[in-house]
């Protein structure tokens, strides 16, 4: 595949998302800087970048959640803010922080957030999908971190969604539960689900994305494959990679 700096595309598929020109500033911070980038239907992008890269707000404004000072975004062909009801029956979205109410437990989150779509999937299957059936019947407040953030992932999944964003996917999880969201990954895109996975983890990013996006402040340094980043930096590892390429080192994520 060939190399794709200015984020133009490059996956060889229809685009599912097209990011042009974005700009964000935080008063005077400039968070994102002119990014354009394009995902094609069915891909898995991943997007790295140090703490303050501009991910989360990227992420943000593709998903309609927060608005660019500057350049446009079409989901689907949609706007993620003018066509917001549409565009929330074809896009699943998981954050870090859940902000779900305490007292309702896993099984009363999901009935309630399958009852947003025509044809949700069964509550089994998610639950399968994110290794809760034994927490169906406990309160959220009463779930651990890493069990609120898996049950943040089924509720991006409730609605069969086109395209799912998800930001730090697999932080606080343990090793088995980590390896079990890989395989809803590789799931979703067996499925032919667009995903843009905001990633600290190198393992995880090498082994479920067609392409990765390198951020540094706000810019789009690279968009390619993992093996031809790595092969461009003259490099052994992607994680080598991404320090020749940007000049920084990648943080564990918190």
């Amino acid at each position: 595949m060939s190399s794709d700096t200015n984020g133009s595309g490059g996956s060889g598929r229809p685009p599912a998302i097209e990011a042009e020109g974005l700009v964000k500033r935080y008063g005077d911070k400039v968070a994102v800087d002119g990014l354009s980038l394009r995902v094609g239907a069915g891909e898995v992008l991943g997007i790295l970048g140090t703490n303050g890269a501009g991910k989360t707000t990227t992420v943000e404004m593709i998903a309609g959640l927060r608005r660019p000072d500057r350049g446009s975004v079409r989901l689907l062909g949609l706007d993620p803010r003018r066509d917001r009801a549409r565009v929330r029956q074809v896009l699943g979205v998981q954050l870090q922080a859940a902000y779900l109410h305490g007292a309702l437990t896993v099984a009363e989150l999901l009935d309630l957030y399958r009852s947003f779509y025509p044809d949700p999937r069964p509550a089994a299957e998610l639950l399968d999908l994110v290794g809760l059936e034994e927490q169906r019947r406990v309160r959220f407040e009463k779930l651990s971190g890493g069990q609120q953030q898996r049950l943040s992932i089924a509720l991006a999944l409730v609605g069969r969604p086109r395209v799912v964003i998800l930001d730090e996917l697999t932080t606080g999880l343990d090793p088995r539960a980590r390896r079990r969201m890989w395989g809803t990954v590789e799931r979703l895109r067996d499925e032919g689900v667009t995903v843009v996975l905001v990633s600290h983890a190198m393992e995880e990013v090498e082994r479920l994305c067609d392409r990765v996006a390198l951020l540094d402040a706000g810019r789009l340094v690279a968009v390619d494959t993992p093996g031809a980043l790595t092969a461009r930096a003259g490099a052994e590892t992607l994680d080598d990679a991404f320090v020749a390429l940007t000049g920084k080192q990648l943080e564990a994520a918190e």
